[in-house]
């Protein structure tokens, strides 16, 4: 077996994760909203969106690693590496919006920022 090959087998390893992060962190969520459902806990609707999302927020991060080993370590050339932009690029706007909808804030936003507004908000 030689580079190029054990790069792409690491490269499909990395995929499956991706996809086995976003399969059982979706099934691990609707497990998880069915038990706080049956012991009528409130905000059940909340926490599952909060679970999946982080599950498929962990799924995108290694799907968009995969890309990047098998573009740029296998096949570099201006063409690969443009539609490894394009993907990575789609992946970071859909990854950023997935956080947005979790914890209400952007990545690059300080959670001590938003929890001091979110009281200022609630005193007002």
């Amino acid at each position: 077996m030689d580079f190029q090959q054990v790069i792409e087998a690491v490269g499909k390893a990395v995929d499956a994760l991706g996809v086995l992060a976003i399969v059982i962190g979706a099934l691990a969520a609707t497990a998880s909203a069915a038990s706080h459902l049956f012991r009528r806990e409130a905000n059940v609707y909340g926490r599952f969106r909060r679970f999946l999302g982080r599950s498929i927020l962990l799924g995108l991060e290694l799907l968009v690693a995969a890309d990047i080993i098998r573009t740029v370590a296998v096949t570099p050339s201006l063409g690969s590496v443009a539609v490894l932009a394009v993907i990575v690029l789609i992946r970071t706007f859909l990854s950023w919006s997935l956080e947005l909808e979790i914890t209400g804030r952007w990545p690059w936003q300080k959670q001590s920022t938003t929890a001091q507004s979110g009281t200022a908000e609630d005193g007002a």
